[in-house]
C-alpha cells in the first residue's frame, strides 16, 4: 500500500515542496506541494526525479575501506577506526595545516552539511580549507563583505514587487537560480512582465531566459564589469544618482564618483560590444524605474573581474535607491539567523588573513582558492608542509575544478584521504575510507543556507519521508562521527559533537546583552531544548534564539521546533523588508562604497579597456535537468538537450569548416578536449560553449549510467593560473580557446 510524505527538494536552490508517493521504504513518484508556503507546488524535472535520484543503484550502500589497494566493503566500526587511524597521525607530525578539508556544493543542500563542517574546521584548527565557492560565487561573498562588512549578507532582487529587472550573467529558467532562493522563477519573470515591467538580460548566450527578455544584449564574455562600470560613470554624469534614504547610510560617494572617472561608456564600447548609446539607455532606465533591481550570477563571478562586477551591482542599486527597499534588492532574514544585534560599527571584513604556501594566494572568507588544491598537495616549498590527507565532504574537484588531471595524479599521492559520498566517483575513487550517507529521503531537511537568500522570509522542515535502511548510517551521525575522529575523540558518543556546539553557542548568548536568554541559565536552556536527535535539538536552540524565536519563553508566539513542526507545509514569515543599518557590519557602521581593496584593483580594470582577445573564448553552461556534477548518473535527467556538445554560432563553424555533430579537438592553457559540435545562434560570433560537470570516463568509478555517455570536461582546458585576485575566484568563463578537427595534431 502506498502512502505520501512531504519533503523540501535538495535538488537546486529553489527547494521547492514536493509531495512524495511511497511504496514500501521506495519512492516511487514526486509531484509539486500545493500547500508548501513557499512554492506553493511547483515542481521542475530535477524534482519529479526526486524518487529516480533517491533509488539509483548505484549509490554506496555500506562503508569502503583501502586494503591491499583496493576498496572494500567494511563496517561502519572499521571505517571509523581507518579514519582516526589515518588522520590523526598527520595532524601529530606534520600540523593541522596538512590536512586539506573540501566541502562540495551539495553540502548546502543538506542539514549535515550545514551542521558539522563547521565544528570539524574548527576542530582540525586546519587553514587549508577549499569549496566549490571558489569555482562559483565567492566574487559575491568578497564584494559584500568589503561593502557591508559581511560575506553572507548578500542582498537578492525582490521578484514579487520590482518594476525593473536587469540580470547579468544568470540563466534562471535552466539553473532556477542561484544566490536568489525563489521557486518558479520563471513565472516570476512572467509575473514581471504581466504586470508591465521590464526584463533585460545580458549574456553572451541567447539562454532560455534571454528569449524571454524585452531586451537582450550578446555582451563580449568577460566584460561585465566595464559594462556595469559605464553605467555608474553615466548615473554620475547625468545627475541621476538618487540614494534616497539610503544616504545617511553611505560613506565614499564622492571617492566613487572619482573612481569611475575613465569609465566612460565610449569608453567601454568597444570592450563590452555594446555600444555607447545602449549603455546610457541602460543605466537611464535603470534610474527611471519606480523600483529597480540589478542581479547577476554566475557568469558575472567566473570572470577575471568578477569581485568588481559584484561590487559594482550593487552600487547600482544603491545609487538608484534600490538597496533595501521592496521592489528593489533586499536582505532576507532567516528564521535561524543569530539574534539581530543593535546597528553600529562592528568588526568589518578583512582579506588576506593568510596565504596559500605555493602561489601565495590570500585567504577569502576563511578559504583557499580550490583550484591551488593540487599545488598544495604536490609541491614541496620552504614554507610549511604540503597537504598530505584530505578530507572531502560532497565534493567532486577532480571535475569541477581546472586541471583535474593533474588534481588526480595529486590525490593518488596522499598519506591518507576520506570521502563522504554516496557515490564511487572521480575523486571519491582515490580516497582510503568512503563513507556513504543514506538518500535524500531518509535525511530530514531544513535549509540553513538558502533561507538567507530567499526571495520571501519563511521557514520549512521536512523530517525523514522514510526510515534509515538496516546497516545506513545517518549522514548526521557520520559526519558527527567523522568530527570526533578527525579531532581526537574517536570512539566519543556523536552526541557530544551537538551538546558541545548548544553548550557553547548558548553559553555566549547568555551573555550578549541583546540576547532574549540574557542572563538566564544556559544549562537550564539546553535542558528546554526539543527535538528526536541532536540536529533537531540544535535546529530548536537555532529557531527559538533567532529573529522570529520564542526567545525560550519570553515572547510566547515566536517560534519554536514544536511550532514549525505543527506546520508541516512551512510558516510564511512575510515579504522582504528594509533592514539597513542593522545588517551592515563594516568598521564605520555604513555601507562603505569604495573599499580599499577594491580601489586596488580598478587599475586592473583599467587596463582591460584596451584589452581584446583574439580568436574563440569559451563560456560554460546548464540545463535544467543537471546540477554541476552530480546528476549525470540518472537516466530521467540526462539524454535529449542536455548533452555535452561544443556549441559554435554558424558564422565560425562555416568560418573553421566544422559542422553539427562533427567532433572537434578544443585547446587550452591546460589541456584539451575532444567533443561534438552543435552548431547554433544561441552563441554570439567569436563565443564557444561547453557545459561543466561531465567527463565520466575515468576508470574505478561506479557511475554506470553516466560513463554510458561520459562527456568531457571542460575545466580541463584551464590549468588554474586564472584567478580574480581578491576572491581567488577561477576563471572559467571568457577564456581563449582554439578549435581544430578531431583528426588534426
Amino acid at each position: 500500500m502506498s502512502r505520501t510524505a512531504l519533503r523540501i527538494c535538495p535538488l537546486c536552490e529553489a527547494t521547492c515542496g514536493l509531495t512524495l508517493t511511497i511504496e514500501g521504504t521506495r519512492v516511487t513518484g514526486a509531484r509539486g506541494d500545493r500547500d508548501d508556503v513557499f512554492s506553493q507546488g511547483f515542481i521542475c524535472p530535477k524534482g519529479a526525479a526526486f524518487g529516480a535520484v533517491d533509488g539509483d543503484p548505484d549509490r554506496l550502500r555500506t562503508p569502503l575501506v583501502r586494503k591491499d589497494g583496493e576498496l572494500r566493503e567494511a563496517t561502519w566500526e572499521e571505517a571509523f577506526d581507518a579514519v582516526a587511524a589515518g588522520i590523526r597521525p598527520v595532524v601529530e607530525r606534520h600540523g593541522p595545516h596538512a590536512v586539506g578539508v573540501v566541502l562540495g556544493n551539495p553540502n548546502v543542500h543538506t542539514m549535515a552539511g550545514a551542521l558539522y563542517p563547521p565544528v570539524l574546521l574548527a576542530g582540525l584548527g586546519t587553514r587549508s580549507v577549499f569549496t566549490a565557492s571558489t569555482v562559483d560565487q565567492m566574487p559575491k561573498h568578497v564584494s559584500s563583505g568589503l561593502l557591508f562588512g559581511d560575506a553572507n549578507a548578500i542582498p537578492v532582487p525582490d521578484l514579487d514587487h520590482t518594476d525593473h529587472l536587469l540580470l547579468i550573467g544568470a540563466n534562471p529558467l535552466e539553473s532556477n537560480g542561484s544566490l536568489c532562493t525563489a521557486p518558479d522563477f520563471p513565472g516570476k519573470l512572467k509575473a514581471l512582465k504581466a504586470r508591465g515591467g521590464t526584463l533585460t538580460v545580458i549574456d553572451p548566450r541567447r539562454t532560455r531566459t534571454a528569449k524571454l527578455a524585452d531586451r537582450h544584449l550578446a555582451i563580449r564574455p568577460g566584460a561585465d564589469a566595464l559594462l556595469l562600470a559605464a553605467m555608474t560613470y553615466t548615473l554620475f554624469e547625468e545627475g541621476l544618482v538618487d540614494p534616497g534614504e539610503l544616504t545617511p547610510h553611505l560613506q565614499g560617494l564622492d571617492e566613487l564618483r572619482d573612481a569611475v572617472g575613465d569609465f566612460t561608456p565610449e569608453a567601454v564600447a568597444g570592450a563590452c560590444d555594446v555600444d555607447a548609446a545602449t549603455i546610457r539607455t541602460l543605466a537611464r532606465e535603470l534610474a527611471a524605474a519606480p523600483t529597480a533591481a540589478v542581479y547577476a550570477r554566475i557568469g558575472s563571478c567566473t570572470v577575471p573581474h568578477g569581485t568588481l562586477a559584484s561590487w559594482l551591482v550593487d552600487v547600482l542599486n544603491i545609487l538608484t535607491g534600490n538597496l533595501d527597499r521592496p521592489g528593489g534588492a533586499l536582505f532576507p532574514q532567516a528564521a535561524t539567523d543569530r539574534t539581530p544585534r543593535p546597528a553600529g560599527p562592528s568588526h568589518g571584513f578583512a582579506l588576506g588573513r593568510w596565504h596559500s604556501r605555493v602561489s601565495r594566494h590570500p585567504e577569502a572568507k576563511g578559504e583557499l582558492p580550490i583550484s591551488a588544491l593540487a599545488e598544495e598537495i604536490d609541491t614541496a616549498t620552504e614554507e610549511g608542509e604540503p597537504v598530505r590527507a584530505v578530507v572531502t565532504v560532497a565534493a567532486n574537484p577532480v571535475l569541477s575544478v581546472p586541471d583535474g588531471d593533474r588534481l588526480d595524479k595529486a590525490l593518488d599521492g596522499l598519506d591518507f584521504m576520506v570521502s563522504v559520498d554516496p557515490y564511487l566517483n572521480e575523486t571519491s575513487r582515490h580516497a582510503h575510507v568512503v563513507l556513504p550517507p543514506p538518500p535524500p529521503s531518509q535525511s530530514p531537511h531544513h535549509d540553513f543556507a538558502f533561507n538567507t537568500l530567499a526571495v520571501r522570509n519563511q521557514v520549512r522542515y521536512t523530517r525523514p519521508a522514510v526510515p534509515l535502511e538496516p546497516g545506513r548510517m545517518a549522514e548526521t551521525e557520520i559526519l558527527a562521527r567523522l568530527v570526533l575522529a578527525a579531532t581526537g575523540m574517536h570512539g566519543a558518543d556523536p552526541s557530544a559533537v551537538d551538546d558541545l556546539v548548544i553548550g557553547q553557542t548558548l553559553g555566549k548568548a547568555v551573555k550578549e546583552p541583546h540576547s532574549p536568554v540574557h542572563g538566564r541559565d544556559a544549562r537550564e536552556l539546553a535542558g528546554l531544548l526539543t527535538g528526536v536527535s541532536g540536529p533537531e535539538r540544535r535546529l530548536d536552540m537555532m529557531l527559538r534564539l533567532g529573529p522570529y524565536g520564542d526567545g525560550f519563553g519570553v515572547r510566547p508566539d515566536g517560534l519554536s521546533l514544536e511550532k514549525l513542526l505543527a506546520h508541516p507545509h512551512g510558516l510564511d514569515l512575510g515579504p522582504l523588508a528594509s533592514r539597513l543599518p542593522q545588517p551592515l557590519k563594516t568598521r564605520s557602521g555604513k555601507v562603505e562604497l569604495l573599499p580599499q581593496p577594491i580601489a586596488d584593483d580598478l587599475p586592473r580594470l583599467r587596463q582591460a579597456l584596451t584589452e581584446r582577445p583574439e580568436g574563440l573564448v569559451l563560456v560554460g553552461r546548464r540545463h535544467l535537468r543537471s546540477n554541476n556534477s552530480w546528476m549525470h548518473n540518472v537516466p530521467a535527467l540526462t539524454g535529449g538537450t542536455n548533452r555535452c556538445t561544443l556549441h559554435i554560432h554558424p558564422e565560425d563553424a562555416d568560418r573553421l569548416g566544422v559542422g553539427d555533430g562533427q567532433a572537434v579537438r578544443v585547446k587550452g592553457a591546460g589541456g584539451e578536449v575532444v567533443a561534438p559540435v552543435e552548431v547554433t545562434d544561441t552563441v554570439r560570433p567569436g563565443v564557444v560553449s561547453l557545459p561543466h560537470g561531465w567527463g565520466h570516463d575515468r576508470p574505478g568509478t561506479r557511475l554506470g549510467h553516466a560513463a554510458t555517455d561520459p562527456g568531457v570536461n571542460v575545466n580541463q582546458l584551464l590549468d588554474g593560473s586564472l584567478l580574480d585576485p581578491l576572491s581567488g575566484n577561477a576563471v572559467l568563463n571568457g577564456v581563449p580557446v582554439k578549435l581544430a578537427t578531431a583528426s588534426a595534431p
